[in-house]
């Protein structure tokens, strides 16, 4: 029996890492180990996401998506996994990157997460000033 040829990419997002391969199939997505739909409990919004790449290059249900996401919420996970996928896709055929770059979909969004500093109740919080 024959592997499966797939196309890996990793995506970030905040504090969420994706790792995705994506493969030709149906369309089905499985994000550890669970169906999208179950993953994401019935939210339209984030799994409309999730298929953005593909509705953008009009080849929705001709891929297979598996993704192993850890960190972050939901929404995190979602941009990382969408991240991959895009990244994955410009893997497999270097003429789809330009229409996906136009889409804004290669790119990572960098806002992280500020640490939070010594004497401070936050990142940048403080306390309450007194004058007497």
């Amino acid at each position: 029996m024959a592997a499966a040829r797939y196309f890996y990419a990793l995506g970030r997002r905040k504090s969420a890492t994706a790792r995705v391969r994506v493969m030709p199939g149906k369309g089905n997505i499985v994000i550890n180990n669970k169906p999208a739909v179950e993953y994401f409990e019935n939210s339209k919004f984030l799994l409309n996401e999730l298929e953005r790449p593909f509705a953008v290059l009009e080849q929705t249900g001709k891929y297979d998506v598996s993704a192993v996401v850890s960190g972050g919420g939901h929404a995190g996970q979602v941009d990382a996994i969408r991240l991959g996928i895009s990244k994955a896709l410009a893997v497999m055929n270097e003429e789809l990157k330009s229409t996906l770059k136009r889409a804004d979909l290669l790119g990572r969004d960098p806002r992280v997460r500020e640490r939070k500093k010594f004497g401070l109740k936050g990142a940048r919080k403080q306390r309450q000033f007194t004058k007497r």
